[in-house]
């Protein structure tokens, strides 16, 4: 952990300059009618969950460099979530992956607890075989043509749910890597109807207060065909299984050029949208640290998300999902989480009443000259204050860099001797 002097220290050099800069911003925005204490308030109580995944090296199909000091395991993993919440004050939860944060429950709460950390959504792993597996997946999992091999997928699924159960999470994030490489290679009918069968027999062991997420995804490791390929399955299949059943967007998961702050509207409106995995992404699932290259639409979602915020039963997770392949992950995951909260800010600043009047008018130019003008206006002094306030860090990622805590967990974790593919 990052001792708490080494923080002092740092925002004490920084402290006047951001003072003086929140009062600047604050001025600016009481002239458009925003009070500035309203929307750091808000921004104080937005969180987004850590990836458990997300803090190793990530890596490629065809290589992965590993890093000074990844984490061996869980434990060395929930410690490098709580120096992310440390320093950011935004990541109070992380989001476990079964098998791979596979431990005694009692010892991932006591870890967790030891930082302050609560878990979000679990993940099931059926797009790999395992060690002692009795059945490969290499042809599918929950749609798989063989009963016994569906049957043990489904048994993951269920013991992930126990696993979350006995640690305070609150729902399931199904993703499959299930599809066909080749024409003709699978009935997409008959494949369909056996995955719903199976997340039927999953969704009916889940706890009453649970949900369940499907997590769609265009392409990858099937390139034919996919069985949950796009939103719009996504939602078939949440109303297949019913009211506990949720859509989940990952903002990576989508063809080229796709509209997702619409999938966003559609799914709000349906009273299906469950969540998100945040990343960003140039040419396909790539992965990439949020808003690392299209920050515009990051905060186009989030407008659509202040848009329905008051919204009766809207209760969303959000939760990262990224590789870093050539970053330190705690520093991705920290600017990542930064720039969640920048988009939230600035979605906040849009003036909402101006908009609706524009639209209503059919004035197109005026109405996202509106929306720039909060995607325009600078928030970080609102982030930084938030930061300041909670304990956090002014600037996290020279904070962790003035710490040296790097260095100081690579004496400890031997380095990763693997340096094949994959992407975590």
């Amino acid at each position: 952990m990052i001792d708490k002097s080494i923080i002092e220290a740092a925002n004490d050099k920084a402290a006047d300059g951001l003072r003086a800069d929140y009062e600047a911003l604050g001025a600016h925005l009481a002239r458009r009618g925003i009070d500035i204490e309203a929307v750091k308030a808000k921004v104080a109580k937005f969180g987004v969950a850590v990836p458990s995944w997300g803090t190793g090296t990530g890596g490629t199909r065809f290589a992965r460099f590993p890093g000074a000091g990844e984490p061996r395991h869980i434990f060395d993993k929930l410690d490098d979530c709580g120096v992310i919440h440390r320093l950011t004050a935004a990541t109070p939860d992380v989001s476990l992956h079964i098998p791979w944060d596979k431990a005694p429950a009692a010892d991932l709460k006591a870890k967790a607890e030891e930082h302050g950390l609560g878990f979000a959504s679990m993940n099931s792993n059926t797009f790999q075989d395992q060690d002692g597996q009795k059945h490969s997946y290499k042809f599918g999992s929950l749609s798989h043509t063989d009963p016994a091999t569906r049957a043990q997928a489904v048994e993951h699924n269920v013991e992930t749910i126990e696993i979350g159960r006995e640690i305070g999470s609150k729902s399931l994030t199904v993703w499959i890597g299930d599809g066909s490489n080749f024409p003709g290679q699978s009935n997409m009918t008959r494949q369909f109807e056996r995955y719903l069968a199976s997340m039927k027999e999953v969704y009916a062991k889940l706890p009453e207060d649970w949900r369940i997420y499907s997590e769609h995804k265009i392409y990858e490791p099937a390139f034919y065909s996919t069985v949950v390929q796009d939103w719009g399955t996504s939602y078939l299949i949440s109303k297949e299984l019913g009211d506990k059943a949720y859509c989940l967007v990952d903002l990576g998961h989508h063809a080229p050029n796709v509209n997702i702050e619409m999938i966003v509207a559609r799914l709000i409106q349906f009273g299906k949208l469950g969540g998100f995995h945040f990343n960003d992404s140039k040419y396909g699932d790539d992965d990439l640290d949020s808003g690392s290259v299209e920050p515009y639409r990051l905060f186009l979602v989030f407008n659509e998300l202040v848009d329905a915020e008051d919204k009766p039963g809207l209760s969303l997770e959000h939760m990262i999902d990224q590789s870093h392949n050539v970053t330190d992950p705690i520093e991705s995951l920290m600017s990542s989480a930064m720039e969640i909260q920048r988009a939230y800010a600035q979605a906040l600043l849009v003036d909402r009443a101006a908009l609706e009047g524009f639209q209503e008018e059919n004035d197109a130019l005026m109405a996202t000259a509106t929306l720039k003008a909060g995607f325009r206006t600078d928030v970080e002094p609102i982030l930084a204050m938030a930061r300041l306030e909670a304990g956090g860090a002014i600037d996290p990622v020279a904070t962790f860099r003035q710490s040296g805590y790097r260095a100081k967990v690579a004496e400890t974790r031997p380095k990763s001797a693997v340096t094949g593919g994959g992407i975590v």
